[in-house]
């Protein structure tokens, strides 16, 4: 699990990356420097991706909250990744 810490540490590199949390919830940071929240699941068989933001703008918590709040929505057809 990431903390709050490790995110602000966060520098970027040549090649963009990921950093992952827990339930499919990770951080994208990119050679820009931007740190975005995105979320992979399963549905229908494929891969999906969900965006929630820019860190630091949505916290760690909120990306959390939004992460459980999309798998509640979308039921139980999802397969967390």
């Amino acid at each position: 699990m990431l903390t709050d810490v490790q995110l602000r540490r966060l520098t970027p590199r040549e090649k963009p990356y990921k950093l992952s949390d827990t339930g499919g919830l990770f951080i994208f940071v990119q050679s820009s420097g931007s740190r975005l929240w995105r979320m992979k699941y399963r549905f229908g068989g494929k891969e999906k991706l969900l965006s929630f933001g820019a860190y630091p703008e949505v916290t760690l918590a909120a990306a959390r909250e939004a992460c459980d709040q999309a798998y509640i929505e979308f039921g139980a057809s999802v397969i967390r990744l």
